[in-house]
């Protein structure tokens, strides 16, 4: 069963955004990118590191390079569970 956002975002998990550039399969001098988006924690990035092992067993174009970026959404400080909501004039 998969865990919501919600879940991740209160076990520390961030969202993380690599670019992945590679060199096409047939025209080793032309490189493309690609975007690649998940939940990951910081600063191991196990998900982002599976994720580049599959790329290099899977897919025919080699890497060139990668680069990422990681944004802690919230933390669990940050979040509290409201039980009832008062109005106010």
């Amino acid at each position: 069963m998969q865990e919501s956002e919600t879940e991740l975002l209160l076990k520390g998990y961030g969202l993380t955004t690599a670019e992945l550039f590679y060199r096409m399969p047939d025209y080793k001098n032309v490189l493309n990118s690609y975007i690649w988006q998940d939940y990951d924690l910081a600063p191991d990035h196990p998900r982002l590191f599976k994720f580049i092992e599959f790329w290099q067993s899977e897919i025919e174009g080699p890497l060139h390079s990668v680069r990422f970026t990681h944004r802690q959404k919230l933390s669990s400080g940050e979040w509290r569970n409201v039980v009832g909501e008062l109005s106010y004039h």
